[in-house]
């Protein structure tokens, strides 16, 4: 009789060890809802690498279009013109938002 009280009191204490580990593998801190924000936390990161990657990738293209082995005569023009503010009289200039004209000596009022 004393043998199945103890047997009984064990198994008692492993189901309810059994059962706190589960329900903290589950709702704990660290548990599998933390495990799907993480998985969409990485998603999101992964889209904004995605984002910056292509951003680097254009950013790369224009630097090698002015190295100085091989210059782009169409990229030259827009830096200079971009840089000194001027265009030719028969030109349309585009001004994008944000942008304020600062005048342009080569066209007389």
């Amino acid at each position: 009789m004393r043998q199945r009280r103890f047997d009984a009191v064990v198994t008692f204490v492993c189901l309810a060890l059994l059962g706190y580990f589960a329900w903290h593998a589950y709702y704990g801190e660290r548990g599998l809802p933390y495990r799907d924000r993480l998985a969409a936390q990485a998603q999101g990161l992964a889209d904004r690498y995605a984002v910056i990657e292509d951003r680097r990738k254009k950013i790369e293209h224009r630097v090698s279009l002015v190295r100085p082995d091989s210059i782009d005569p169409d990229m030259l023009d827009e830096l200079a013109r971009a840089q000194l503010e001027m265009a030719a009289p028969n030109e349309f200039v585009v001004l994008r938002d944000g942008q304020i004209p600062q005048g342009n000596p080569a066209v007389q009022p």
